[in-house]
């Protein structure tokens, strides 16, 4: 064998050889590369399912966020719903609370008490025809007819400033055995005779009692209002009284029982105060005795109805004086008449009237302007005094809150014949005056008033004086 053919042999071997080899690693190489494809698609698919698993987790948690957002939205709209009902309950509930009229007062215990009263002040210009009135005196802070000079002095102008004329009251009810016990106090600072301060400085005045009652059912006890004075015969005035030489006025203590007798009337009894204000032959003085030792009986009828109100009254007393182991005394009466007509519906607008006469009754009539009787020590007899009062009054409302009043009032007094002449010279024969206001209410309980008034004042000597006056009252009333 040559080389040649050597060679070609040991190249076929070879290449049966690595054909061989082929063959046994062609299978091993292709399951190797199945099992590489397989391990892939397993992770492949693993992954896909947790993905898949995210995103199940993913809609799932997106399904529970909507239904958690939906009941959020349900559970905030039924809570807005609701507070909004409540809101609406509440503002309802603010409303008729609102529109229900509030209880006044307050309580104590069983005890309302509620605080009323008013703040007033008054500026004034008076001009006395015949002299000066003494300052810080009562002819000063109201229309005081004895208080106006007569003769012949010269004229003065003066000019005044008060509050004093400010009043508070309480009243007060107690329910006892489904029963009510009802109680007033008032008081002002005009009736106190002393200051506590000057017109210079401070302006302090006493506080002092007006009224103070009590009334159980039908029965009152206490200070008041006597049952002879008509108050409804008072008229709208800046001024403290209004017509004071006709006008009934007197408070003190009494003890006084009221009844319906029929349709819009009663019928008021009472035992109140005795006092005597006498003067003696010679001097006008008046001098508060308090010798009575009887008390004085009062009665009064009042009617109410649609067109207006009327009022009877009758007043039987005894007038007494006791001296240096004497005395002496004397019986005294007086009736009064009155009333009120209404000139419009509304009862804005009336006229109102009084007339009385008194016999030794004059403390009660025009604040004592005449006495209850005069004195003669020679004698030691009280001698008889009459007297004649009237008073009328209009009250014109010309709107809703402005009002015109127009006053007028008249006092005459007849002495005993058997007293001398020239010993009562001096003494109160006759009063009037004459006013006019008009009154403006900008607000609720706040009263404007502007007046003119013009009295006389006439002696039984003839000598007589005359007051103008102009005034200015603001009140404030609660």
């Amino acid at each position: 064998m040559n080389h040649a053919t050597s060679g070609n042999s040991k190249a076929r071997l070879l290449a049966s050889a690595l054909l061989a080899g082929s063959f046994l690693v062609a299978p091993a190489a292709a399951h190797a590369a199945a099992h590489s494809a397989t391990n892939r698609e397993a992770q492949l698919e693993d992954r896909l399912e947790r993905l898949e698993a995210e995103m199940a987790q993913l809609r799932a948690d997106l399904v529970q966020a909507r239904q958690q957002q939906a009941e959020t939205q349900a559970t905030a709209q039924q809570a807005i719903a609701s507070a909004t009902a409540r809101s609406e309950e509440a503002a309802a509930k603010v409303a008729a609370l609102e529109s229900k009229p509030q209880a006044d007062g307050f309580r104590s215990g069983d005890t309302t008490i509620k605080l009323g009263g008013y703040i007033k002040m008054i500026a004034s210009t008076s001009r006395f025809s015949e002299g000066e009135v003494a300052t810080n005196s009562l002819g000063r802070d109201f229309y005081l007819p004895q208080a106006i000079p007569t003769g012949s002095g010269p004229s003065q102008r003066v000019e005044d400033f008060t509050a004093k004329q400010s009043r508070f009251w309480l009243n007060l009810a107690t329910d006892v055995g489904g029963h009510s016990v009802k109680g007033l106090v008032e008081v002002d600072f005009q009736t106190a005779p002393g200051t506590q301060g000057s017109q210079r400085t401070t302006n302090g005045y006493n506080l002092a009692l007006r009224r103070a009652w009590m009334q159980v059912g039908r029965l009152t006890i206490g200070q008041d209002w006597s049952t002879f004075q008509y108050t409804g015969a008072l008229p709208e005035s800046t001024d403290f009284v209004g017509t004071t030489e006709g006008t009934v006025f007197v408070r003190q203590p009494l003890v006084r029982y009221s009844a319906p007798v029929g349709k819009g009337l009663a019928l008021h009894a009472s035992i109140e105060e005795p006092e005597s204000g006498t003067a003696t032959l010679g001097s006008p003085a008046l001098t508060e005795n308090g010798d009575d030792r009887i008390p004085d009986f009062a009665a009064r009828l009042a009617w109410t109805g649609k067109a207006g109100e009327a009022s009877l009254a009758g007043l039987v007393r005894q007038v007494r004086v006791a001296s240096a182991g004497t005395a002496a005394d004397t019986m005294g009466w007086g009736v009064s008449v009155g009333g009120k007509l209404w000139l419009n519906r509304n009862k804005s607008s009336d006229l109102r009237a009084l007339v009385t006469y008194g016999h030794n009754a004059s403390r009660y009539i025009g604040l004592n302007f005449a006495p209850d009787a005069v004195y003669d020590p020679a004698t030691n007899d009280l001698a008889n005094v009459n007297v004649l009062a009237a008073m009328v009054a209009a009250r014109i409302a010309i709107a809703p809150n402005v009002r015109i009043n127009l006053m007028g009032s008249y006092q005459d007094v007849d002495y005993a014949k058997s007293l001398p002449l020239d010993s009562i010279a001096s003494f109160n024969k006759r009063a009037w005056s004459g006013a006019a206001n008009v009154f403006y209410s900008p607000v609720k309980n706040i009263d404007l008033g502007l007046e003119y008034r013009h009295g006389e004042r006439k002696l039984v000597n003839g000598n007589d004086g005359a007051l103008d006056r102009v005034e200015f009252a603001a009140k404030y009333s609660f």
